[in-house]
């Protein structure tokens, strides 16, 4: 093995894997309509490079799909099929995580051979929050981590869990990070660490208190030049700001539990003046139909803002496609509405015409492959609520267990 090098967490490349076990913590958790079918494979086919780089190895994977009490809760047989059509060879599925019969079926891999094991959350044990020691005390560790010579997390998207199949194995194994793993950290780290400049954060949607929270981390850490509203958020930084944005926003603001924010959003715009850019101009929403308003002009209407306006998009928009980083989270607007995708639609387009970018996860990451912007754009994450905090500087559960157990085994070297 070799040592770790501008990195706090071992990687595929620091290991000798050939003829070994590997045990792989995949998030393969897919959109599935009612008949079991997979509707977007995505996030099964961003794992093949992991897999493929251990050709010479056995492969055990790890994985759930959905939750306890929810329709797509269900069997991991389709994942299997949908890997194995990726990897243009068999990924056999067990139906069973770490009773009898996965451990010999395990016990029976050759090399080269690929295992997908039953839905971890099928195990009421996995998704308790509790330290890496005590996961390793379960029966699905203490049952499975004899079997393996190796464990790699490569489930980003997921890793800010403190769940059983993401921190029980670090405490026992040799473990490190899988490519698309590895691919998150250094791309989202080059973004907020390392990228050019001018760095411009673009935060929209809903989740107004994750983007307050990272806009205060990259403000106040020099991460970001810029940070540029839209969305609810422009709407909760508007009205921190003194504009009247109307009673329909208002009470969209307080349905949502947002209005304690208002005072937060204030804090911000007055710790770091001439730092935050909000919308001059939107598109209110009346029966479908777009209708551009300046701001001064939203408090005498009684109609939902649903998108930023066209001086607004003009203005992000150069600002964007100026950047030597871009980072978005977030839609601009009510983006599945005809006529209000716009705002979202123009500042993907800048953002491709920076020289960094990266969709940051979630709604933002979906609206840039159906746009067709995906092959533009230098990373799109995997990650929603994951990429939320890291990029808010929130440490990460399962990613902090890997830096933890490089230490170890470098001081064991």
């Amino acid at each position: 093995m070799d040592t770790v090098q501008d990195k706090d967490f071992f990687t595929i490349d620091d290991f000798d894997v050939d003829d070994k076990t590997i045990l792989v913590r995949v998030d393969i958790n897919t959109p599935m309509d009612p008949e079991g079918n997979i509707l977007d494979d995505l996030r099964i086919s961003s794992h093949i490079p992991t897999i493929q780089g251990l050709e010479d190895s056995r492969v055990v994977l790890l994985a759930h799909q959905s939750r306890a009490g929810k329709s797509d809760f269900t069997t991991m047989q389709p994942h299997a099929e949908r890997l194995s059509h990726y990897l243009g060879r068999e990924v056999e599925y067990v139906d069973d995580i770490f009773g009898s019969h996965a451990r010999s079926r395990i016990a029976a891999m050759e090399k080269g051979d690929v295992l997908l094991l039953e839905n971890v959350r099928f195990y009421s044990e996995e998704t308790i929050s509790r330290p890496a020691k005590e996961h390793a005390r379960t029966h699905m560790v203490k049952n499975l981590a004899p079997l393996a010579d190796i464990f790699l997390n490569d489930a980003f998207a997921v890793s800010h869990r403190s769940h059983l199949s993401l921190m029980g194995f670090t405490h026992l194994l040799p473990c490190g990070a899988g490519r698309l793993m590895e691919k998150e950290i250094t791309s989202l780290d080059k973004g907020i660490k390392g990228g050019g400049r001018p760095c411009i954060f673009v935060l929209g949607g809903s989740k107004v208190d994750d983007s307050l929270m990272v806009a205060e981390n990259v403000l106040s850490n020099g991460g970001a030049d810029r940070v540029l509203v839209t969305g609810v958020v422009a709407n909760v930084m508007l009205a921190a700001s003194g504009f009247d944005i109307g009673k329909a926003n208002k009470d969209f603001i307080e349905s949502q539990g947002y209005l304690e924010q208002i005072d937060r959003a204030k804090q911000i715009l007055d710790d770091f003046d001439g730092k935050v850019g909000l919308p001059v101009d939107v598109a209110l929403n009346d029966n479908g139909s777009r209708v551009e308003v300046s701001i001064d002009e939203v408090g005498d209407s009684i109609l939902s803002i649903n998108d930023i306006g066209i001086e607004t998009i003009v203005a992000f928009s150069r600002e964007i496609s100026q950047a030597g980083t871009v980072i978005l989270n977030g839609p601009a607007g009510v983006s599945e509405l005809d006529g209000f995708e716009l705002g979202t639609y123009e500042i993907i387009k800048a953002a491709t015409e920076a020289d960094y970018s990266i969709a940051g996860g979630g709604h933002i990451s979906a609206e840039v492959r159906n746009m067709g912007f995906d092959h533009s754009f230098s990373h799109i994450s995997t990650g929603g609520g994951s990429c939320i905090d890291y990029l808010a500087g929130t440490p990460l559960s399962a990613i902090e267990a890997l830096k933890k157990a490089a230490v170890l085994i470098s001081k064991d070297d």
